[in-house]
């Protein structure tokens, strides 16, 4: 746990101290702020918090919760996942419209306990997350029944079929994050570094639940599990989904593919592939440069660009404005309540 907060916080959050802890609706941005938190959140996908950190306060600043909720992860990823005062001070006015995540991590920062920034009725934040999430997840609220999962392991000893049973629950009612978190249980069971055929087969029908959801991190893994289970053209189908669905992993696996599909560290990830295009996969590895600065090291770009000709870097060049723009955007897809 990690424990930051200090009195200055205090001074911060005086004037919200009064509000009432309640679940609120979900909030109308206008267009103007829409769009800055689109925007902010784009940057915050592709890691570029202090960036990020701008546009999301002005959605922010028009009372939305998840988008408190997110400048509270932001400034917390800016100081390497420590907890600062800026961080706790966006947590708090999330956890007052009700967001459970939020309250796990003012809980984290030791809020209720070093600065006595508690839960209206009471000095626990795991708590008054369950009570506020419990209800939702009893009425069919599939992210309520996804973040009860988190919850459960704060407010009690961990009970892992009460845990797994809301997990497959949210899953059963439509989250495609809980589909993904139960292929991924299933994928890494025994933590074991040799994946066995069981293993995948079951990971697979989850992922495939999430990718068919349209979820990107699930196409991902599903592209990932089916090429372990050598199904090798329909992996490559699904990376090429997950690019278009704007995972980052799906579009770099085009980009070298088409380039250099032969090299040793490319071999078998590039079976199924289509035929090589250089021209096509440097246009596509500009077009990620380009949108997410620094995704490429000088050494791979070497690497690379050894492998295209002059010729075809020119064509990639040419072709780069049709790679960029695209909707959705390039992103890491990062946890919600990740590290």
């Amino acid at each position: 746990m990690v424990l930051f907060l200090r009195t200055g916080l205090l001074a911060t959050l005086a004037s919200l101290l009064l509000m009432p802890l309640t679940l609120s609706p979900a909030w109308a941005l206008d267009e103007k702020a829409q769009a800055a938190k689109e925007e902010g959140m784009r940057l915050y996908g592709i890691r570029k918090v202090d960036s990020a950190i701008p546009f999301l306060e002005q959605a922010a600043g028009e009372g939305d919760a998840e988008t408190m909720y997110y400048l509270g992860e932001a400034n917390r990823r800016l100081v390497m996942g420590n907890m600062n005062q800026a961080a706790l001070d966006w947590y708090y006015q999330a956890a007052q419209h009700g967001d459970p995540y939020a309250m796990l991590r003012l809980f984290d920062g030791g809020a209720c306990e070093l600065g006595d920034v508690c839960p209206e009725n009471g000095d626990d934040w795991p708590q008054a997350a369950l009570e506020l999430t419990l209800p939702r997840a009893e009425n069919g609220d599939p992210e309520a029944m996804a973040a009860l999962y988190y919850i459960y392991y704060y407010v009690k000893e961990p009970d892992e079929e009460e845990v797994l049973n809301w997990l497959h629950r949210a899953a059963e009612a439509g989250n495609a994050w809980a589909m993904n978190l139960l292929g991924e249980r299933a994928r890494d069971e025994g933590n074991s570094f040799e994946l066995n055929t069981e293993q995948l087969e079951v990971a697979e029908e989850w992922f495939r639940q999430a990718a068919e959801a349209g979820y990107a991190p699930g196409m991902n893994n599903l592209a990932v599990v089916l090429s372990h289970l050598e199904r090798y053209q329909e992996s490559r189908e699904w990376r090429e989904a997950s690019s278009e669905a704007g995972h980052i992993n799906g579009r770099r696996w085009i980009a070298a593919c088409n380039i250099v599909p032969m090299l040793k560290d490319f071999e078998a990830l590039c079976r199924a592939a289509l035929e090589p295009d250089p021209a096509k996969g440097w246009a596509i590895l500009l077009a990620i440069q380009e949108e997410i600065p620094g995704s490429y090291s000088d050494q791979d770009l070497d690497i690379y660009r050894e492998h295209v000709t002059p010729e075809q870097r020119a064509e990639g060049e040419r072709l780069k404005e049709e790679w960029l723009g695209l909707v959705p955007p390039l992103s890491y897809f990062p946890e919600k309540f990740g590290p």
